[in-house]
């Protein structure tokens, strides 16, 4: 089974645009909770669920005995907005749990402190358009970012963002093995400078998730343009945040997902 939902986007190639259908890997989260508490969220792909979670607290030293865990679908919607509990005998729940550490785990990082799906939420007035880029400029700006990725150069492992200002200069460009350490990086460096409000671009070398759409609107920076995919959340939250979003910026190529009035296409 697809684990993609169709969104409708942009298109351009060669000058030329036109509208279609285009298939976003489903991320949505799932709330677990052990023994009827709520324990944490995870992003992730729907389907497998319960082999995530077994996994998942297998990893983290939450239960690692061979008798098969207890799951109880709480909720379970349409939008995989779902809740799992898992019955664990309080004398077999591991060290993980007993040290009352935050779980981490997402689609690629984490979602710091979310413990609930309904505290899963960004408030706040969307991002107002106040410049526009065309193409030709997004491709420099990778040509920059491009430039700097001194760890991928010499490992091919590592990811990078870079934030520029609405002239295209760039500000800062910083990277990590994952994305959302490379955008905190940036993010904390601006901040450091004082100059956060001059980013109005957020290059990224690989996928978007809902997170970094998210932290991209904490620090109203309007723009994100990614050269991989983008899930549906990360397309939904920059609809309603008011930020533009490209996808496979790559080969003289890229898609507009959400806010497409930034661009001269």
């Amino acid at each position: 089974m697809a684990q993609v939902n169709k969104y409708q986007s942009i298109k351009v190639s060669n000058n030329l645009s036109k509208v279609l259908d285009d298939n976003l890997v489903i991320e949505a989260p799932l709330q677990i909770n052990i023994n009827g508490k709520a324990y944490t969220v995870v992003m992730r792909t729907p389907y497998d669920d319960t082999e995530l979670i077994t996994g998942l607290l297998y990893a983290e030293d939450i239960y690692r005995h061979k008798e098969p865990l207890s799951y109880e679908i709480i909720a379970k919607k349409e939008n995989h907005h779902d809740i799992i509990n898992v019955t664990i005998e309080n004398e077999k729940l591991g060290k993980g749990y007993l040290n009352k550490r935050t779980l981490l785990s997402v689609s690629s990082c984490g979602i710091c402190g979310k413990k609930e799906i309904n505290d899963i939420k960004v408030t706040g007035e969307p991002i107002k358009k106040s410049f526009t880029l065309n193409f030709d400029q997004i491709q420099q700006m990778f040509v920059q970012m491009t430039s700097l990725q001194f760890t991928f150069k010499s490992s091919g492992g590592s990811h990078a963002c870079a934030l520029f200002n609405n002239k295209q200069k760039l500000l800062t460009c910083k990277e990590d093995i994952g994305r959302h350490n490379a955008v905190d990086k940036c993010i904390g460096n601006l901040l450091k400078e004082t100059n956060l409000n001059k980013a109005k671009t957020m290059l990224v070398s690989g996928r978007v998730s809902y997170e970094i759409v998210s932290k991209a609107f904490f620090a109203k920076i309007p723009i994100i343009v990614a050269v991989s995919a983008c899930s549906s959340l990360a397309v939904d939250f920059a609809k309603e945040f008011g930020i533009c979003l490209i996808g496979f910026s790559r080969d003289e190529k890229m898609t507009i997902y959400a806010n497409p009035q930034y661009i001269n296409y």
